[in-house]
C-alpha cells in the first residue's frame, strides 16, 4: 500500500507528508484512536517515508530502503507489539533504547514503531520516558494507542498527538470491495464498525452470528420465551466473544426504538448493560444469558 491510497483522514495525512517534505520531522509522535481505524498502517506509511532515500517522491516504493521496508527486513525500523498479546515489558524497551545508541544503517533516520502503548508495564513505560526526553537526533518514536488514558502524562506531554477520526461508512464499504471482501453489511453491522475497517473485518468474518443476533431480537414479540431460549445458541456457545454481541444487541435495539418509535424496548438496554456488568464480574455464564433473554422478553411481551 502506498502512503497516498491510505483510507481516510486526510488532514493528518497532509501533516505527515508536510513533515517529512519540509524535513522537520519530530522526534515522537503518538497516533490515539479507536481499535482498528488504520493507526498502525499510517504509521509504518510515514516511517517508510521518514527512510525513503529517493528526493522526489516519498516513498517511491522502488529505492533500497522502500523495497527493505516493503520486505519486513528494513535495519533501520523496528516495531514494539505486546509480547505476551497482552503487555509490553520493559525488557522489550531497554532492546529498543539499546538499538537507538547504534547509527542508522542505510537510511538517515531510525524509526521506532510501539504498537498499542497503553499496554506497557509502569517500568516500561518509565524507561520510554528516559528515551524521549534526550533522544538521539537521528530517532523516530511513534506510539499507538487505542486508550490514550492508560499512559503516562509525562509521556503524553513529549509527543505530537494526533487524533484519528472514524472512517466514513461509505469508505469502508469501497475499501471492502476494493479487497474482494463482501461488503454485504446491514446497517446495523456498520454501525457496530464504528468507523473501523479492522473492526469491519472482523465483523463480515462473523456475519452470521451478528445477522442471528437481529433475527433474535426480532423474534421477541412472535415467541414464547422457552423457544427463544432453544433459538439462542449463538450467545450460549460465543463466550469469547459476548461482550462484542451484547454491544451488536443494543444497537440493534436501539435502532428499533429510533426508528419504529418502540418505546417499550428502552429497559431492554438497561437490562444489556447488566448482564455485561454481571459477566465481567464472572457471574454463572448459562444463567446470565437465561436471565438476559427473559427479562428482555418479559419486557416487550408485557408491554404490549
Amino acid at each position: 500500500m502506498s502512503f497516498e491510497k491510505l483510507i481516510g483522514n486526510e488532514k493528518i495525512k497532509q501533516i505527515l507528508k508536510n513533515a517529512v517534505e519540509s524535513n522537520n520531522v519530530l522526534h515522537s509522535y503518538m497516533f490515539v484512536g479507536e481499535e482498528g481505524i488504520g493507526k498502525n498502517l499510517f504509521a509504518k506509511e510515514f516511517a517508510k517515508m521518514i527512510l525513503c532515500s529517493n528526493q522526489d517522491v516519498k516513498p517511491c516504493n522502488q529505492c533500497k530502503s522502500c523495497v527493505e521496508f516493503n520486505s519486513e527486513n528494513h535495519p533501520d525500523f523496528m516495531q514494539i507489539v505486546p509480547d505476551d498479546g497482552k503487555t509490553i515489558k520493559i525488557e522489550q524497551v531497554r532492546f529498543m533504547q539499546e538499538k537507538t545508541q547504534e547509527k542508522p544503517v542505510t537510511s538517515n533516520k531510525k524509526v521506532y514503531l510501539i504498537s498499542q502503548a497503553e499496554t506497557m508495564t509502569r517500568e516500561a513505560a518509565n524507561s520510554l520516558l528516559k528515551t524521549l526526553e534526550e533522544p538521539p537526533e537521528y530517532v523516530v518514536i511513534i506510539l499507538t494507542t487505542s486508550n490514550e488514558s492508560k499512559i503516562l502524562t509525562t509521556i503524553k506531554s513529549r509527543c505530537m498527538k494526533l487524533h484519528f477520526e472514524p472512517i466514513p461508512e461509505e469508505k469502508i464499504i469501497d475499501y471492502l470491495k476494493q479487497n474482494g471482501i463482501d461488503a454485504n453489511l446491514t446497517e446495523n453491522m456498520l454501525k457496530h464498525c464504528e468507523g473501523s475497517i479492522g473492526k469491519a473485518i472482523k465483523i463480515n468474518d462473523l456475519k452470521d452470528q451478528y445477522m442471528q443476533i437481529e433475527q433474535l431480537i426480532n423474534l421477541l414479540e412472535k415467541q414464547s420465551i422457552t423457544q427463544i431460549w432453544k433459538k439462542a445458541e449463538v450467545l450460549y456457545s460465543s463466550k469469547d466473544d459476548i461482550i462484542d454481541l451484547l454491544n451488536y444487541m443494543e444497537i440493534v435495539i436501539y435502532n428499533i426504538i429510533k426508528k419504529e418509535h418502540k418505546i417499550k424496548y428502552t429497559e431492554g438496554i438497561h437490562i444489556i448493560e447488566q448482564t455485561k456488568q454481571r459477566l465481567l464480574a464472572n457471574a454463572n455464564y448459562d444463567m446470565s444469558i437465561d436471565n438476559l433473554l427473559l427479562k428482555l422478553w418479559e419486557e416487550v411481551n408485557w408491554k404490549k
